[in-house]
């Protein structure tokens, strides 16, 4: 059973990967509930199939919503389905109540990382929270098995707040949907694009924590080395209004998915990624799986993935002005073939499937190991 606050029709990278790892694992061979705070879209067939529980609006997100359950409530949702392990991907009222109520059934849990929320409190202007929130946290991880997060950065960083037994399960990336083959000369054109003018993109939230001041400095940068060039912005989120009001010069796609998100991609050229806040950044995968040129902090998905001036640039985290220079040097490299193709194949080694059977064995382990304890209990 896999418990989370978000999950599609949700458009986010958590979503997204949390529905992969599902259907990965029914493809498998195994059984899997997701009980979650959405219903399944009208146009989308419901399978995995799912239960809603009660949800509430997050405050500055309303497209997103926080799970509401009792222990009593996620019991009964453990009798009906009957479990084997859960994986519980978000630290809210649901995911606590969830860890609860199978402690009592002696059901075994893997939690995942999935958030950095210390940062999301200093871009929502909350800092001096950072200690009482890792506290938090640390009890809730601890009472799991085992504690799953996408990146080397960010199990160092759980470690150091004194949560035990991490893991890290990487992310994939679709290589036949996000590919250079999506590019749209029809997109490009409606972008104001010719075949000689590069494209600069951004996707993702359209909120505080992914640095959007650091974004518009970047379009700017990319914009002196290709006066006039179109920068495109694909995403929602709460800023998405004080963005559109401050810059009407950029292109504004909304939210997109599946092929119409690959055409984007593929239509551009220079990818921006001015976030330190990911805890790994399933968009740089995509870009480079598209044939993008990236500029991004070399942290999580970015420093596993791009060698600077060889399929990409990398800035120091935190160093916006070296940013601003990598993005120069992404628009300046934007038309070299061998970099762009480099670019795809550093992504085309992060398959889906390698992480769908690592995550398969991380939750076999925690049934046996509850098996093993349940047989030799403690004197």
């Amino acid at each position: 059973m896999l418990i989370t606050d978000t999950y599609p029709p949700d458009i986010n990278g958590v979503a997204r990967t949390l529905r992969t790892l599902a259907l990965g694992l029914a493809e498998r061979g195994h059984a899997i509930e997701i009980v979650t705070t959405v219903p399944c879209a009208a146009d989308e067939p419901d399978t995995p199939p799912r239960r809603v529980v009660t949800s509430a609006p997050l405050p500055g997100y309303p497209g997103l919503r926080v799970g509401f359950s009792t222990r009593a409530e996620m019991a009964s949702h453990f009798a009906a389905f009957q479990p084997d392990a859960l994986y519980v991907a978000t630290e809210t009222p649901l995911g606590i109540a969830s860890i609860l109520a199978a402690a009592q059934a002696q059901i075994p849990v893997v939690s995942g990382f999935h958030t950095n929320f210390q940062t999301y409190l200093e871009s929502y202007h909350l800092p001096g929270l950072e200690t009482f929130t890792a506290g938090i946290l640390r009890w809730i991880h601890n009472q799991t098995a085992r504690t799953l997060t996408p990146s080397a950065d960010t199990a160092t960083m759980l470690q150091g707040w004194g949560i035990r037994n991490v893991g890290v399960l990487g992310r994939g990336v679709d290589t036949t949907l996000f590919s250079p083959e999506r590019r749209s000369r029809v997109l490009r054109q409606s972008w104001g694009a010719a075949d000689h003018v590069p494209v600069a993109i951004y996707v993702g939230r359209i909120a505080a924590e992914k640095n959007l001041p650091l974004l518009v400095r970047a379009f700017g940068a990319f914009r002196q080395m290709h006066p006039g060039a179109p920068c495109v912005v694909v995403g929602e989120g709460p800023r998405l209004a004080g963005l559109q009001e401050e810059h009407p010069d950029y292109i504004y796609m909304g939210a997109r998915r599946g092929t119409d998100l690959a055409e984007c991609y593929a239509s551009a050229d220079v990818f921006l990624f001015p976030s330190s806040s990911e805890t790994f950044g399933n968009v740089v995968l995509e870009a480079m799986s598209s044939g993008l040129v990236t500029a991004a902090y070399d942290y999580a998905a970015p420093r596993l993935l791009i060698r600077s001036s060889s399929n990409g640039w990398l800035a120091p985290l935190e160093d916006e002005a070296a940013f601003l220079q990598a993005t120069q040097q992404a628009a300046a490299s934007w038309s070299e073939p061998k970099l762009r193709a480099a670019a795809r194949q550093a992504a085309s080694d992060f398959g889906w499937h390698r992480v769908i059977k690592e995550f398969e064995a991380e939750l076999l382990t925690a049934i046996t190991s509850a098996k093993t304890a349940t047989s030799h209990p403690k004197p």
